[in-house]
């Protein structure tokens, strides 16, 4: 069961708890009200995250709250009580590892090839150009991907499907083994997916914590250096208080558990582009998700130092009458990240979400404009691979045009990462859009 984040025995000081009386008739004055104690506690966690991974001793005799509750002290008794302590682990034995890992990852002009689409989406992937869902061709494909000569200039990590993972060339190489060879770290996709949420209106939540910390080491060991685990928000569907909690702890859970297995964890809650919103009401919504998975990632004591973050843009809902420039989703994304996110996290990962390869590089390099207090770069997968896909046609004589195909994207949103990247000369199918309402995969 969910723990909720309010109610603790610990007594605080009446300073922290200073909150407005709201009308209980307004949905927006619910939200910020949710906001406010969100935040409030977002703050009062913050400085958990920054300190070492290995222990850090809290002692409640010279301050009782500072990030954790201390489950030593009983309900009326004084806060300066010697015996109420906490000792906190965290990260395990990996914390110079994480940390090193998110770094390399983080590094300027390079970012994420994003490939972890379950076998049956890859199946999709392939039926676009005609061929079957085989693994055989699940191989070729992948392989031309991972072989790319010169990949490793654009491109610092690689989110592989468990199939991937364990794979290898047609000539007996371990995939894992030519992205190391370039200097990209190989990460793996750990969630199983999304179900539904039984009372919400009409959500889902992500499954897979199960064995998640023995699946968890048995990556570590084949080579993955990094996990992904990505739940959903749907701002149509409300987004309600259960779905958003739902969303934030199971990351965080997940978050503390890939650390201890001593792979850095990418954090996304998608908040999806579904919808007739304005770009203000997805401001909204993601500021309360992105606060919420802060406090309960602190919950769990998980390293900020050793996490990535994979974050939506904030842009109007697809649907919505009025479309965003660059420029304006790189205000209001800018906005979201710097009220929400510590600048402890190395690195803000962005997924394409359905825009079309052109519009996810100019966002891109809209961001990095001026300095940002994170490395802000990519973790795309079809505004990657779309036009590979095209350019290779499955058949063999054309694996080089494919790869040509990636790595001028992959460069594309090099550039944009560094703030360089010009439109001039993209192509007409670089900017068609690539939304699908209610994508699974």
């Amino acid at each position: 069961m969910t723990p909720t984040p309010f109610g603790s025995s610990a007594t605080l000081p009446s300073s922290y708890y200073k909150t407005p009386t709201l009308p209980a008739d307004s949905p927006r004055n619910q939200l910020s009200f949710i906001n406010t104690l969100s935040t409030l506690h977002f703050h009062t966690q913050i400085q958990t995250s920054m300190a070492s991974a290995s222990f850090v001793k809290l002692n409640a005799s010279s301050s009782p709250w500072i990030g954790q509750r201390s489950f030593n002290q009983r309900p009326g008794s004084s806060s300066r009580s010697p015996a109420a302590r906490v000792s906190v682990i965290r990260a395990g034995s990996y914390s110079e590892e994480l940390v090193k890992t998110a770094k390399t990852i983080a590094s300027p002009g390079r970012g994420i090839l994003a490939i972890d689409e379950s076998n049956a989406t890859c199946g999709k992937r392939l039926a676009s150009i005609g061929l079957d869902n085989t693994e055989t061709n699940r191989q070729a494909y992948r392989q031309l991907l991972l072989t790319t000569p010169g990949l490793g200039q654009y491109i610092s990590g690689s989110i592989l499907f468990e199939e991937t993972l364990f794979q290898s060339t047609t000539d007996g190489k371990k995939m894992v083994d030519c992205l190391r060879e370039q200097n990209i770290v190989p990460g793996i996709k750990v969630d199983k997916g999304l179900v539904p949420l039984p009372g919400s209106n009409n959500e889902s939540w992500c499954q897979g914590l199960d064995g998640l910390a023995s699946r968890s080491a048995e990556y570590y060991n084949q080579g993955a250096r990094f996990a992904k685990w990505r739940t959903v928000v749907s701002i149509p569907c409300g987004p309600s208080a259960l779905a958003v909690k739902e969303a934030a702890w199971g990351l965080a859970r997940y978050a503390a558990i890939s650390q201890d297995n001593g792979l850095v964890p990418i954090v996304e809650p998608e908040i999806l582009l579904d919808g007739d919103h304005s770009i203000d009401t997805t401001l909204e919504v993601a500021e309360r998700v992105w606060a919420e998975v802060f406090y309960y990632l602190a919950e769990n004591n998980v390293m900020f130092e050793g996490i990535l973050l994979k974050p939506s843009m904030v842009t109007p809902g697809a649907d919505h009458k009025e479309k965003a420039d660059p420029e304006t989703i790189s205000k209001y994304t800018l906005t979201m990240l710097k009220r929400r996110v510590p600048p402890a996290v190395p690195g803000i990962m962005f997924l394409s979400g359905g825009q079309s390869e052109m519009e996810a590089t100019l966002n891109l390099h809209a961001m990095n404009q001026s300095p940002n207090p994170w490395h802000v770069s990519f973790s795309y997968a079809r505004a990657l691979q779309n036009s590979v896909l095209k350019a290779w046609q499955g058949r063999p004589e054309n694996v080089e045009a494919g790869q040509k195909a990636l790595l001028a994207r992959a460069k594309a949103n090099s550039l944009a990462q560094l703030g360089k990247y010009s439109a001039e000369g993209e192509s007409e199918d670089a900017k068609k859009g690539m939304f699908v309402k209610g994508y699974t995969y």
